[in-house]
């Protein structure tokens, strides 16, 4: 009996049935160079199986709550570390009509000043920029505050002897550093970043050491759709066989593993080098393999189209593959990393707009805020993460790249054009999907209880936020 035949067992209880295919775990069971025990681990729980109302996606109205309710509140990924090395470097990171002035104060300090001119409002720095400054000055009356924060000066002092200085420090988020990430949130009362994330999350973040990766690429555009179902619309694997389809020969995406860690932690793991499901009886363990060298030597060093020995997987030689093409092109020692953390795709999902994904074939970061001037918008950014190499010379950052609403992320310097085409993919989608809710006479999202999970785990979070009252930042409260 083949996949397609098979079904599901109906007297399951809700939330237990899976797809009959082998399972993730299984897969990785049969590596030859073992994964670690946060790849071998499951954490899922149902969560109910009722629509989401479609109303948070389309009303104005919800996204401007989101700004005061949700935003002042959560864990925020800024910057990296590597975007401001030395004291005095800063980055300003913006999120709606909020900015913030990141800024290393000492070699293991950093603070988040927000980006105001505590005399008449001005932007202290322009949005998207970075830099080095031994002060912070406003170009408009010229008062100017140290990197410390501490007020500089005061232009014509004799006027202002209602300010005092001492209290005029720049106002601050609260700043928190992992795995070379620099996080920040607009509420004093917020728990810690480790709180937020878990202690099981946070041990599987601590153990890739991303500390130990540099920014080789980063490249934002601007979605036509909301924020969250920018966000959703990778929280899952099960829209690979319709949207991405030139993908599925060679990817587990019905049978893939879907993880919640807390309130704010999500995750899947997406195994390649397999069949799909969908494709079982179609597609040979050779085919699998041929997608992934061209179906010539290319990929390894010439001799003819490479074949597959007598009884080995596609998955295996791509392991023996991949360790070799990464080491040469990283200049890094990747023995004791394991086939899975080569291969697969893991994604983590850090509420509310931060993606991690520590495998090595797929090391990226993705980033999304919500377009201040247009709900209906949002602002996605991917940064791939690769190994610093063995000599330990951390590489300069990449420059951002950031596309034009019309173009295609082919276009950008660097960006591999197979994942090009898959992320215009997933754009063409998104809009539509925004239209088709404003159009549409059914007012609710209807979720798969397993292979949609992390949407309804992180519409949970945004339900908890958004019952919560207003909370917008105070100068008081935020001074240092």
């Amino acid at each position: 009996m083949n996949y397609q035949d098979r079904k599901t067992d109906k007297d399951l209880k809700a939330g237990a049935a899976r797809c009959p295919a082998i399972s993730t775990q299984d897969i990785i069971a049969q590596d030859k160079v073992q994964a670690p025990g946060w790849v071998r681990s499951e954490s899922y729980e149902y969560l109910g199986s009722e629509d989401i109302d479609t109303a948070r996606y389309i009303d104005p109205a919800f996204a401007k709550e989101e700004y005061d309710r949700l935003w002042t509140r959560t864990w925020q990924f800024a910057c990296r570390e590597e975007n401001i090395p030395g004291v005095g470097d800063y980055y300003v990171y913006d999120l709606g009509s909020y900015s913030f002035i990141v800024t290393r104060v000492s070699k293991d300090e950093v603070k988040a000043y927000y980006n105001a001119c505590l005399h008449r409002g001005t932007k202290l720095r322009a949005s998207g920029t970075d830099g080095t400054a031994s002060e912070f000055k406003c170009s408009f009356h010229g008062w100017s505050w140290n990197v410390d924060g501490s007020n500089k000066s005061v232009t014509c002092p004799w006027d202002f002897p209602h300010v005092n200085r001492d209290e005029y420090k720049l106002p601050e988020a609260r700043v928190a550093l992992l795995g070379g990430f620099v996080f920040i949130n607009m509420d004093p009362d917020a728990p810690s970043l480790e709180d937020y994330i878990g202690p099981e999350a946070l041990a599987h973040i601590k153990a890739w050491k991303l500390e130990d990766r540099y920014v080789a690429l980063h490249v934002g555009r601007r979605f036509q759709c909301n924020w969250k179902l920018n966000i959703e619309a990778f929280q899952e694997a099960y829209h690979v066989i319709q949207t991405h389809p030139q993908v599925a020969p060679s990817n587990g995406d019905a049978n893939s593993q879907y993880d919640t860690y807390g309130e704010h932690v999500n995750r899947f793991i997406s195994t390649l080098g397999v069949v799909s499901p969908h494709l079982y009886g179609k597609v040979s363990e050779q085919d699998v393999f041929d997608q992934f060298t061209l179906g010539d030597s290319s990929a390894l060093g010439g001799g003819g189209k490479p074949q597959l020995k007598e009884g080995e997987t596609a998955r295996e030689a791509m392991a023996v593959m991949f360790r070799g093409m990464f080491e040469q092109a990283f200049n890094a020692d990747l023995s004791k990393v394991s086939d899975s953390e080569l291969l697969d795709c893991f994604s983590y999902t850090i509420f509310p707009n931060l993606f991690l994904f520590p495998g090595i074939s797929l090391p990226m970061v993705y980033r999304f805020r919500p377009d201040p001037k247009d709900h209906r918008a949002s602002i996605f950014e991917v940064l791939f993460l690769r190994p610093v190499p063995k000599d330990g010379k951390r590489p300069e950052p990449a420059e951002p790249i950031m596309l034009g609403d019309n173009q295609s992320f082919t276009e950008a310097e660097g960006m591999d054009p197979g994942f090009g085409a898959i992320m215009d993919q997933d754009t063409e989608n998104l809009f539509l999907q925004q239209e088709g809710l404003e159009a549409s006479a059914k007012h609710g999202l209807t979720l798969g209880d397993y292979q949609e999970i992390r949407v309804r785990h992180f519409e949970k979070a945004v339900d908890k936020y958004m019952a919560m009252p207003p909370k917008r930042p105070d100068w008081k409260r935020a001074q240092p």
